[in-house]
This record gives C-alpha cells, structure tokens and sequence, in this order.
C-alpha cells in the first residue's frame, strides 16, 4: 500500500480531539469513522476523488497530527483544521450560568467541527427524523454499507453514499435498510440536489439552513443538523428535538421538562453561541429524569 501524505497543524490552545468529532459519528456502527486508540479515522469523498483520513492529537493537544491516503488525500489534509475545530473560537461564548462556566472548564478542549460538506451532513439528519437513536443509526449503516463504496486506505471504512446513487434507487429499495417511503423520497430528493446543495457552503449557516429547508422534507430541525455539521455552526439549534429541549430545561434551570419555547428563552442569554452550550451540555453527558412511556423503535424492514 502506498504510502500516507502526512501533515501537522499547530493550534493556539489545547484540544480533546476526540469529544471534538463526537458529533461527527452517528451511531457505534457508523461506516465513515472510527474511534480509534490510534486516533480517529474519517472517510471523505473530495473533488479530487476518495481519501481516508487518520487524525490524533499530541499528548499536550496542541499539535494535531494527520494521515491521508487515497486521490482525494491532499484536498482531504486541506480539510483538517475545519474538521479538528482549529478555526473554532470556544471564547466567543460569555458564560452566564453557574454550569455553563463549569462546562467551559472542564470541556476548555472541545470545539465544533466544520466539515464543510452539506450532503454528507445531511444524510445521516434525514435518517433521523421522527425515530428513535437506535432505528436512525442502524438506518443509516444499512444505507452507507449498501450505496457508499469503500474507502481506500488500511482502515475498512465506507465512504457516504453520492447523491447520484441516492437519487438513482427506487423508494422501495430503502425499505429493507429500515427507511419508509417518507425519508426514502427526502434522502432521493436531496441525492437529485447534490451540486445545489454543496454549492450552499459558500454562503453563511444561517442562510444555508433557509436554502435547505426549501427541499420538501427537510424541515428547520434536519437543516440545523446539517448546518451544524457542514459549518461548525456555534449557533445552531434544532427545533422539536425529542431530547434538546428537556436537556436545556433541566440543565439550566431545574425543570424536568422542556419544549421549544422555553428551551430558546433560557438559551437567548447565549445568541450566536446557542449550538455550543448545547454540545457542552451533551458532552456533561446530563442525566435528564425519565418518567412515563418511550418511544417504542419500530423495525420498517420487517413491516
């Protein structure tokens, strides 16, 4: 096998590299990455063609290192201080509650990534909508391991699916990997859109988000999560989430129950850095109180 490009970038404060890319992985069985003692690897499709990626971090985390192999492994090096959240700046959120300066401490090395890609973002958001963690991570696998071709390089990862090959599939062909009609069509809907969609990142999330949501099917919650993911968005926050809005309630001001309205009143003290008090309260890994019913997974495949 030939031999990796290499490349080292310096930051300006410490990183935890790996709660960094958390969010980047979608599921224990995500095709795309891999969480590794030796760092974290990363499938990417470029405009020069397939890359896998090896990033790690120094002891200190202030130097982050990088291996790519594949046609797409200099345009995919070019990527990695987006991806390691190096144009990232965590002090731009002003902490106004007890915890939140709490979590700024404790998570100082955590940052948002940017993958500047949309459709790669968008994919694993469509998969779940409306579902349980369980139905939308194994939807996801079954599809990437079904339509994104291997990636090159020592690591067994799969690249996400291309949008041709999304838009080519008949809504049936999603069944057995655990998508109905519904998210079936959205993702086809978005695979027929791909050069539209990429051509998105040249202008701000936030307008992004406002484009995206102009694809019947994609609503403001799968447009933040693209965003997100695509930009780094410190901003962005995904509206009737099942999960967000009991998260900030109970986190911020003690009430075991939350929804939308009051999830952005006590998040308003933060504008323009709302998505990152979000992602430090997810990476606290907070204990919400559980009471009554949960939403039962259903298994589409077997219907």
């Amino acid at each position: 096998m030939e031999a990796p490009l290499e490349a080292r970038f310096e930051a300006t404060a410490p990183i935890d590299l790996r709660l960094t890319l958390v969010p980047l992985g979608h599921g224990p069985g995500d095709p795309t990455i891999h969480f590794g003692t030796d760092g974290v690897w990363l499938a990417r499709r470029t405009s020069d063609g397939p890359a896998t990626m090896r990033l790690w971090a120094a002891p200190d985390g202030m130097v982050v290192h990088a291996q790519a192999w594949g046609p797409g492994a200099a345009a995919a090096l070019q990527a990695v201080p987006g991806l390691a959240g190096l144009l990232d700046d965590p002090t731009a959120l002003v902490a106004r509650h007890p915890l939140v300066r709490e979590l700024q401490r404790r998570f100082a090395g955590v940052r948002m990534p940017r993958t500047g890609q949309l459709l790669p973002a968008a994919i694993p958001a469509v998969t779940e909508q409306k579902v349980t963690a369980g139905e939308a991570h194994s939807a996801y696998s079954s599809l990437v391991r079904r339509l994104g071709e291997p990636a090159p390089g020592p690591k067994p990862l799969r690249l996400s699916p291309s949008g041709a090959r999304l838009a080519a599939l008949p809504y049936f062909e999603f069944h057995p990997m655990g998508l109905e009609r519904r998210r079936a069509d959205v993702l086809r809907r978005i695979g027929d859109r791909e050069s539209w969609i990429e051509a998105l990142t040249s202008l701000s999330a936030e307008e992004a988000r406002a484009r995206l949501q102009e694809i019947p099917g994609v609503g403001p919650w799968t447009a933040a999560e693209a965003t997100r993911a695509a930009f780094g968005d410190p901003d962005a926050v995904s509206p009737a989430d099942a999960h967000i809005p009991d998260l900030v309630s109970w986190a911020l001001a003690g009430e075991q129950r939350g929804d939308d309205a009051r999830m952005l009143e006590l998040l308003a003290p933060y504008s323009g850095q709302r998505g990152r008090v979000i992602r430090l309260l997810e990476a606290a890994q907070i204990k919400i109180p559980r009471f009554g019913p949960r939403f039962a997974p259903r298994r589409i495949d077997r219907l």
